[in-house]
């Protein structure tokens, strides 16, 4: 047993949405009990216990879109990259990473990410993967570095035709692989999808072999209109739109999740709706690629089932609610954009969309949900409460306001210290493998 207590406690519970001096008592990979810190003592007096020192428990973030493979971009200078326009930051910079990565440097990116994700409170990933340099196993490494970390991850390849039909067909067989292996998988930590990289870079006829080898039970994870170039393509080809496009090839459903969503229209929208295909939302990585700004307060306002990512843009949940706050009420000039809609799309969403591949409720304290609790070190300077507990977090705290993180019953930071892993050895081994592929990519 272990109880963590004396904290302002968020539940995501409606029944009890927050506790002044809260405490939550977990059993296992479960959550046994919430309440008072002195009722949770007193039930279970034997419990190992974790002070919250007065600052704020909640349930652990999801991340609904994330690109482990970027790990090593931070800082790269790639010899003679000058994008003018998203296709070229594509091409010159992610497939270039992607296509120089070995295995070991796609597992040690995962390593780099999830540790970055634990100490930013996040115990659940999304993950988009590319490795076009060695394709085969490459999610397998991934999954060693989710189970070494702790981290609860659903993973998969995305499907392209940019580097030929062979490596393509490659890539489709590596998702069939991998999901079938997690679906034979007990623990309820690994997921699989049939990842998609975009329309725009998928024939038809690799559409139909994805298809072919997509076990039943799980959907597929692609980027929607991104780009507009991505929309102008499929116009071009196909003579229809993107999701248009998607709805024919049978792409659509409650288990698939699309990315972005940036140039859809409501006709569009209206078909996301009807088959009830999951959306999310990546502003900072909208912004930093000029890409545009999605139609997502419509999204949301429509019923869509909509989360939110950060696109490996950064690793810190609450740095994309606080840009996906302001972008919004920027695009619409309305001050009163995003107030809910986009925690909505953090705190509901993303663990409505994690409810889809994952048995355990995620994202709540409750009895019977996943032990997946963090620790803040925020103190309210105003008073707090369920009903403005939102606005603490988007004003109050960030990721690295997250003192000690819990996954699946496992203690993986405390105090800031990583427990499971040695962190110093894990970087050292890291910083080796970036600077290895920074030289490579920069010598051809």
């Amino acid at each position: 047993m272990l109880i963590i207590g004396n904290g302002r406690m968020i539940t995501r519970d409606p029944g009890n949405p927050f506790f002044e001096n809260g405490a939550v008592a977990m059993e296992g990979n479960v959550i046994r009990k919430v309440g008072t810190t002195e009722d949770m003592k007193k039930a279970y007096p034997e419990a190992e216990y974790i002070d919250a020192k007065g600052g704020v428990i909640m349930p652990a973030f999801i991340n609904a879109h994330e690109h482990i493979y970027s790990s090593f971009a931070r800082g790269l200078s790639i010899n003679g990259y000058d994008p003018h326009g998203f296709l070229e930051i594509l091409d010159g910079m992610w497939w270039t990473i992607d296509r120089n990565l070995t295995l070991e440097e796609t597992r040690l990116s995962a390593m780099a990410t999830y540790i970055d994700s634990i100490k930013n409170g996040v115990t659940t990933t999304f993950d988009h993967h590319a490795s076009f340099g060695h394709i085969t196993d490459s999610l397998f490494k991934i999954e060693e570095a989710a189970k070494e970390t702790g981290v609860r991850s659903c993973l998969c390849y995305e499907v392209s035709d940019r580097d030929g039909k062979e490596k393509a067909k490659e890539a489709v067989l590596e998702n069939e692989a991998f999901i079938k292996h997690a679906l034979a998988d007990d623990s309820d930590m690994i997921a699989g999808m049939m990842g998609m990289h975009a329309q725009f870079t998928i024939s038809d006829e690799t559409m139909e072999l994805a298809a072919s080898h997509k076990p039943e039970g799980v959907g597929y994870h692609i980027h929607v209109a991104e780009g507009i170039e991505d929309l102008h393509d499929c116009l071009k080809k196909y003579g229809k739109r993107i999701v248009d496009r998607l709805m024919d090839c049978n792409i659509l459903g409650e288990k698939t999740l699309l990315g972005h969503c940036i140039y859809i229209n409501p006709h569009e929208m209206q078909l996301i709706k009807d088959t009830d295909t999951m959306v999310v939302h990546n502003p900072e990585s909208n912004m930093g690629n000029a890409c545009g700004c999605p139609p997502t307060m419509e999204l949301v306002h429509r019923g869509i089932l909509t989360g939110l990512g950060t696109d490996g843009y950064t690793h810190d949940m609450t740095e994309s609610y606080k840009v996906a706050n302001v972008l919004h009420k920027h695009h619409l000039c309305d001050p009163n954009a995003a107030w809910g809609e986009v925690p909505k799309m953090l705190f509901e969403g993303n663990a409505k969309i994690a409810g889809r591949y994952f048995k355990k409720p995620l994202g709540v304290l409750k009895e019977g949900a996943a032990a997946d609790v963090i620790v803040t070190d925020y103190i309210p300077l105003t008073p707090m409460n369920g009903d403005n507990c939102n606005s603490h977090i988007l004003f109050g705290m960030t990721g690295r306001s997250v003192v000690t993180t819990v996954g699946n019953g496992k203690v993986l930071m405390k105090d800031r210290i990583l427990t499971a892993i040695d962190e110093e050895k894990v970087m050292a081994d890291c910083r080796q493998a970036a600077a290895e592929l920074a030289n490579r990519i920069n010598s051809r």
